[in-house]
């Protein structure tokens, strides 16, 4: 069996893949679809993008802010959190006083990040949601 010399080699591949380049639609339509932009950028003042979100009826309830910005670390200690419902743990907190628990949460304290994580929480979402956890 003889064996093909690399000349031989570069030109079957050659004509194996240099044929299917050329196989692709090159109107201009399908050049436009191949090139055009996956997204948009928009700079401020230049369109308005999206509607800032209808005004709540009132201030969410302890448990909605508790069980959607709180309860990650609330309900499983992560970082030295006290957990909901340990009283031995939030005696020492609730001792040194309501707006000391409040400055701790509103500014944030120690792992805790300011809010909670909650960013767009209103002082007394806040504080219903501290009222909640040492109930």
């Amino acid at each position: 069996m003889k064996l093909l010399n690399w000349k031989t080699l570069v030109l079957s591949i050659c004509l194996t893949i240099v044929p299917n380049a050329f196989a692709a639609d090159m109107s201009d339509e399908a050049i436009a679809e191949r090139i055009k932009p996956v997204g948009e950028v928009y700079l401020d003042g230049e369109l308005e993008v999206a509607k800032a979100p209808a005004a709540s009826s009132g201030p969410r309830a302890g448990d909605a802010v508790y069980n959607t910005f709180c309860t990650a670390c609330h309900s499983t200690g992560a970082a030295g959190a006290p957990k909901k419902g340990d009283s031995a743990a939030w005696a020492p907190r609730i001792a040194q006083g309501d707006q000391t628990m409040f400055d701790h949460a509103w500014k944030g304290f120690n792992a805790m990040p300011a809010k909670g994580t909650c960013g767009d929480c209103s002082e007394d979402e806040i504080k219903a949601a501290i009222a909640y956890m040492i109930e």
